[in-house]
């Protein structure tokens, strides 16, 4: 079982759209072993390629006891008015901010054998397809809170015990 480190705020690989994974091979295999390993730590509802590391289109997820993982996801559809939800972010650590999200979400991808994963759900499901497919576009969470909480997100960051320029 490897269970990687999290890349954490400032790190550029956070900021940087991952590529679309073009061909399965052994390096890619390790990667969804790893991104198990890593989302099965209590407490972990998803966890993107880029945040240990690896600037490649995947992410697994562990919700309600159920981990998967998905090649090249897109998120393809959203359901009902964005609400606030709090959210975290495990290269965001200690911290949460209301966040509007759609309470309903839906991602499709592949799995390691070239087969289509679909993917949807309510709840904290919705939540986390619609947050794993942000980083791998470059982009962490708080960049869609409302401006003043932003500002907010920014201030308790920049003050973080891990926060280093």
């Amino acid at each position: 079982m490897t269970v990687r480190p999290i890349r954490l705020f400032g790190d550029p690989v956070l900021r940087s759209p991952a590529d679309p994974i073009t061909t399965v091979d052994d390096r890619v295999r390790m990667l969804v072993t790893d991104l198990l390993d890593t989302v099965q730590v209590p407490g972990r509802a998803g966890v993107a390629a880029p945040q240990i590391g690896v600037g490649l289109q995947a992410f697994s997820y562990n919700i309600d006891g159920v981990v998967g993982y998905v090649l090249n996801p897109e998120l393809v559809e959203v359901r009902g008015d964005a609400e606030p939800v709090d959210e975290g972010c495990l290269s965001v650590p200690g911290l949460g901010f209301p966040r509007l999200r759609h309470p309903w979400a839906r991602v499709t991808g592949t799995d390691l054998d070239g087969r289509t994963v679909d993917l949807s759900g309510e709840g904290l499901l919705a939540q986390a397809l619609q947050h794993e497919t942000d980083h791998l576009r470059g982009k962490l969470y708080i960049e869609g809170l409302e401006p003043e909480v932003k500002r907010e997100a920014m201030r308790a960051v920049r003050s973080a015990e891990w926060f280093s320029l």
